[in-house]
């Protein structure tokens, strides 16, 4: 419905959905970071697991995916889930990476269940078939896997990201002074006492998740409606354009949490979205039938995921993200982008 809309907008109309669906994302992305961050505080709750839940489920590509598979296009759909994974890390913590180096504070198991997602992933590629049962799975491990994190982070006495502004002020070794204010806002004053409720900022979280998904749409809509006005479809440029335009979302919620010091948002966004691609989001498109894989996802696109995601997992062990890793991972992701152009005769779209 939506990209239909906007190819009834005509080319200006379209780039105008397009500049409108940005700025959307843009604005909600900083309510979400500034809501969640108080929701934290006020509950007394990890920032890494609500942004694990409100940022690592990728709605709007669960949406797409959805619709794909009724559509009778499951193939579509397994290589959008399988890109966006690949894209996450080597576009989005990439660029958080180049923009601004940060701590990283992650148990190993969090890493290791980072990197086994995309490893999950290796029967399908042998057997060439996505089946319903193995799909039933995969979304099992997904719910499963961030069930447990979630109850790993309620009772950790210290959360993650214990340097950082809200890791000091939850922790509970008494080892800092409790950091309560944030920098003001203009919902604080309307709230008025309401605003000491964490469940409220929660509940304001979720407007703010239902906009950037409604942002993501446009985006998604609108982005490949400009390339096929402009007549750049197909082309590279078409396939650069529609990567950063669908990427955005992830983009945004990697980098401006980083920006604002909050990186525990960032990183939760980063493994949750990697985890819900490689296993949710592909287990959802078995529910409409077995999918026929390609060989070359065993030969080529499979190992570059899994080859980035566990250098990415790396990283995150480190203990800080430099900007040397950014260009690693985004080198990576062009060497990708090469191979499979000049290799494959196509270029992947991010989502």
């Amino acid at each position: 419905m939506i990209e239909g809309f906007v190819n009834s907008q005509g080319a200006l109309g379209t780039v105008l959905v397009l500049l409108a669906g940005i700025g959307l994302l843009i604005a909600s992305t900083e309510k979400l970071i500034s809501y969640l961050a108080r929701a934290s505080l006020r509950m007394r709750l990890s920032l890494f697991a609500l942004a694990i839940v409100f940022t690592g489920f990728e709605f709007d590509d669960t949406v797409l995916a959805l619709v794909f598979s009724a559509g009778g296009m499951e193939g579509a759909a397994l290589g959008t889930a399988l890109g966006t994974g690949l894209a996450i890390t080597g576009v989005t913590l990439a660029a958080a990476a180049m923009v601004e180096p940060f701590p990283v504070n992650l148990p190993p198991d969090y890493v290791a269940l980072f990197v086994l997602g995309p490893l999950l992933v290796i029967p399908i590629a042998v057997t060439g078939t996505l089946t319903l049962g193995y799909g039933a799975l995969l979304v099992a491990f997904f719910l499963g896997t961030f069930g447990y994190l979630i109850v790993r982070e309620s009772q950790r006495n210290i959360p993650v990201f214990r340097d950082t502004e809200i890791g000091q002020a939850l922790r509970g070794d008494g080892g800092h002074e409790a950091v309560d204010e944030l920098e003001p806002i203009p919902e604080e004053r309307l709230l008025g006492g309401l605003a000491d409720s964490g469940a409220v900022w929660l509940g304001l979280s979720v407007f703010a998740l239902v906009a950037i998904v409604f942002a993501a749409m446009l985006l998604e809509g609108g982005s490949e409606a400009v390339t096929e006005s402009f007549g750049i479809e197909g082309t590279v440029l078409g396939a650069t354009f529609l990567t950063v335009i669908l990427t955005f979302e992830d983009i945004m919620l990697t980098i401006e949490p980083v920006r604002r010091g909050l990186p525990e948002i960032g990183v939760g966004n980063v493994i949750g979205s990697v985890l819900f691609s490689v296993t949710g989001n592909i287990g959802i498109v078995a529910f409409f039938g077995d999918v026929a894989v390609s060989p070359s996802v065993l030969t080529f696109h499979l190992p570059a995921m899994i080859v980035v995601t566990a250098l990415a997992g790396y990283f995150l062990a480190s203990g800080r993200i430099e900007r040397w890793h950014g260009y690693t991972l985004g080198g990576l992701y062009v060497a990708y982008w090469v191979i499979a152009l000049v290799v494959y005769s196509g270029v992947p779209i991010g989502k």
